[in-house]
C-alpha cells in the first residue's frame, strides 16, 4: 500500500515470528514477563522500547504469544501507561521541533509543508483515540500548550 502524500511503498522488513506456540527454548513464564514489563515501563521505557529491549536482551521474540496480552494492556492493568499514546506523543514532538525550525528559518517551505502533514496526521489520530476511547472526549490539540507540556 502507499503512502498517503508520496507514492512511496513501505520498505520495513520486520517480520513477527511466524509460529504462534509458545518455544520451547523460552523460560521464562508470563507473570515473569508482566514483571519485567512493569520493571522497564517504570524506568520511563515507552511499550515499543520495552519490547526491543525484550527481544535484545532477553531473546522473548513476541510478548502476545506468551501472555495472550499486548504489552500496552499489561501497563493498562498495571496502571503505567501514559496519558498520550506513544505515537501521538512522537508526531507531537516532531511538530514542536518543527516550529522551531520554522521560527529560525520561516522561508523553509517543506518544513511548512512536513508540518502541515504531521498536524493533520495528529488530527486524525486524535479522532480515532477518541472514538476508542484511549483520550477524553474533551482532549483537544493545542499546540502552544502542547509545546508546554513537552518541555
Amino acid at each position: 500500500m502507499a503512502r498517503m502524500y508520496s507514492r512511496n511503498k513501505g520498505k520495513s522488513k520486520s517480520v513477527k515470528p511466524t509460529r504462534k506456540t509458545s518455544l520451547s527454548w523460552l523460560t521464562y513464564k508470563p507473570k515473569e514477563i508482566e514483571l519485567l514489563i512493569s520493571k522497564l515501563a517504570k524506568e520511563g521505557k515507552t511499550p515499543s522500547q520495552i519490547g526491543l529491549f525484550l527481544r535484545d536482551n532477553y531473546g522473548i521474540p513476541s510478548v502476545k504469544n506468551i501472555t495472550t496480552k499486548k504489552i500496552t494492556a499489561i501497563l493498562d492493568e498495571k496502571k503505567l501507561s501514559k496519558e498520550i499514546p506513544e505515537d501521538l506523543m512522537a508526531l507531537i514532538r516532531r511538530t514542536v521541533m518543527l516550529r522551531k525550525h520554522l521560527e529560525r528559518n520561516h522561508k523553509d517551505e517543506s518544513a511548512k509543508r512536513g508540518l502541515h502533514l504531521t498536524e493533520s496526521k495528529i488530527k486524525r489520530l486524535v479522532k480515532y483515540y477518541k472514538n476508542a476511547k484511549k483520550l477524553p472526549m474533551d482532549w483537544k490539540y493545542d499546540p502552544e500548550r502542547i509545546k508546554l507540556f513537552i518541555e
